[in-house]
C-alpha cells in the first residue's frame, strides 16, 4: 500500500516546481520538466531519502506518461502536415534508426539487442514536452511549430513503433503481424471518429459540460482506455494506443462538438498537466540512479557522449530533411527542438534493464543526457530563433506544400 507521505511529497514537488520557473523567468528560461525531475531527485533515495515509489506510484506514473503521449497524439493537426513535410520527416527519422543502431553495435561491442535498446532511444523526440513550450509561445498553429508538429510526431511515433517490432521480445514476424492487426483496428476507429456524431452527442455534451456529468469528459477517458486497453491485448506497448487515442479523440471532438471540443479537451488537459504527467516526470527524478552517473567511471564519460549522440544521430538527420523553405535560425532550431528527449528515453532504458541488456551506468548516462537535452537545446534553439515568434518562417507557409 503507498505510504500517503510519498504521494504529498510527490504533489509538493509539483506545486513547488512552476513556483521555482516563474521565479528564474526573469534571469533564465528553465523548462518546467527540469524543475519536476530535479525536485523528484532531491526527495529521492540518492540525496533527502524522503520519497521511494511503489506499485501504485508506479502505476501512476505509468498513466502519466501515457496521458503525455495521448496529449501530444492530440495536438498534432495530421490534415496539416500531410504531403512533403511528412515524408522528409519518415525518411530523417529512417536515416536516424540505422545510425543509431550502426553507431550502438559499436559502443556495445556488437551485442545486437543492446544495440537496438541504445540505437531506437537515439531517435526519439520529446514532442510531449516541446509542444507545449512553442503552445505557450504562441507559435504552435505558426508555419514552424506545424513542421515541428510532423518532424516530433514521427520523432514520437517512430521509437514506439519500433518498440513493438524490436524489443518486445517475440520474433519480428509475430510483431509485425500483431502490429498490423493494432494499425488495421486503429484505422476502422479513425474512420469512425471521422464520421459525423449522433445529434444526441453534441447535445448531451453541451448539457453535461458545465454539471456533474461531465459526459464528453468520460467519452474521452473511456477512449484512452480503451485504446490502451488494445494495444495491451496486443502485447504491444502502450504509448502506441495513447498516442492513436490522442489522434482519435481529436477527430471525435472536432466533428461532434467543434464550439466545445477545445473546452472539453481543456478539462482532460487539466487532469493530465495538472496531475499525472508531473507525477511522472517527479517520480523519473526520484527513480533516477544518481549514484550510478556520479560515482565516476564509464557512466560520467558516456554522459557527454549521449549528448553529442543526441544531436547528431537524430539531430543530424532532421538538418539534412528539413523543408528547403525554412530560414537557416529555424533550421537550426528545429534539429534543437526535435533532438530534445526523454520520455521515451526513460522508457526505452527501462526496458533494457528489465531485459538486463543495458548496465546500470548506460542507463544514467542516457537519462541523464536526456535530461540536459530537455534543459540546454530548448534554450539554444530559442536563441537560433531569435525570439521571432510563429511569423519568423512567413516565407515556409509557400513552400512547404512543394517541398516534394
Amino acid at each position: 500500500m503507498t505510504h500517503p507521505g510519498t504521494l504529498v511529497l510527490i504533489m509538493a514537488a509539483a506545486v513547488l516546481a512552476p513556483l521555482l520557473t516563474e521565479g528564474v523567468a526573469r534571469r533564465l528560461r528553465v523548462p518546467l520538466v527540469i524543475f519536476e525531475i530535479g525536485l523528484g531527485i532531491v526527495i529521492g533515495p540518492d540525496v533527502l531519502g524522503l520519497a521511494h515509489p511503489d506499485e501504485v506510484i508506479s502505476t501512476l506514473s505509468d498513466l502519466g506518461l501515457a496521458m503525455l503521449i495521448f496529449l501530444a497524439g492530440y495536438e498534432i493537426d495530421f490534415s496539416a502536415i500531410r504531403g512533403g513535410t511528412m515524408r522528409r520527416a519518415l525518411w530523417a527519422w529512417l536515416l536516424s534508426l540505422a545510425a543509431g543502431i550502426g553507431i550502438a553495435l559499436l559502443i556495445s561491442g556488437g551485442a545486437m539487442f543492446t544495440a537496438f535498446v541504445i540505437g531506437t532511444a537515439l531517435t526519439s523526440t520529446a514532442l510531449g514536452t516541446v509542444l507545449p513550450m512553442l503552445r505557450d509561445s504562441g507559435e504552435l498553429r505558426g508555419p514552424f511549430g506545424t513542421v515541428m508538429s510532423a518532424f516530433g510526431a514521427v520523432g514520437e511515433f517512430g521509437p514506439v513503433v519500433a518498440m513493438a517490432l524490436l524489443l518486445s521480445g517475440r520474433k519480428p514476424a509475430e510483431s509485425a503481424v500483431l502490429l498490423i492487426a493494432f494499425a488495421a483496428i486503429t484505422a476502422g476507429a479513425v474512420f469512425w471518429a471521422s464520421r459525423p456524431r449522433p445529434e444526441w452527442f453534441a447535445r448531451l455534451t453541451e448539457k453535461t459540460l458545465h454539471s456533474s456529468g461531465q459526459f464528453a469528459v468520460r467519452f474521452v477517458m473511456l477512449l484512452l482506455a480503451a485504446m490502451l486497453g488494445l494495444a495491451e491485448v496486443f502485447g504491444l506497448d502502450i504509448l502506441l494506443g495513447a498516442f492513436a487515442a490522442g489522434v482519435l479523440t481529436r477527430l471525435v471532438l472536432r466533428g461532434t462538438a467543434p464550439e466545445h471540443g477545445e473546452e472539453v479537451f481543456g478539462r482532460v488537459e487539466a487532469l493530465g498537466f495538472g496531475f499525472l504527467v508531473p507525477l511522472f516526470y517527479i517520480v523519473t527524478g526520484i527513480e533516477f540512479d544518481l549514484h550510478s552517473l556520479l560515482s565516476g567511471g564509464r557512466a560520467l564519460v558516456l554522459l557527454p557522449v549521449f549528448l553529442l549522440l543526441f544531436l547528431l544521430v537524430r539531430g543530424g538527420p532532421v538538418y539534412l530533411f528539413a523543408p528547403p523553405g525554412l530560414a537557416p535560425g529555424d533550421r537550426a532550431a528545429l534539429t534543437l527542438f526535435a533532438s530534445t528527449c526523454l520520455p521515451l528515453v526513460v522508457a526505452i532504458t527501462t526496458i533494457g534493464l528489465d531485459q538486463k541488456v543495458l548496465g546500470a551506468d548506460e542507463a544514467a548516462a542516457m537519462v541523464g543526457a536526456a535530461m540536459l537535452s530537455v534543459l540546454i537545446l530548448p534554450l539554444l534553439a530559442a536563441r537560433c530563433r531569435g525570439g521571432r515568434g510563429a511569423k519568423g518562417s512567413a516565407s515556409l507557409a509557400s513552400t512547404e506544400s512543394e517541398a516534394w
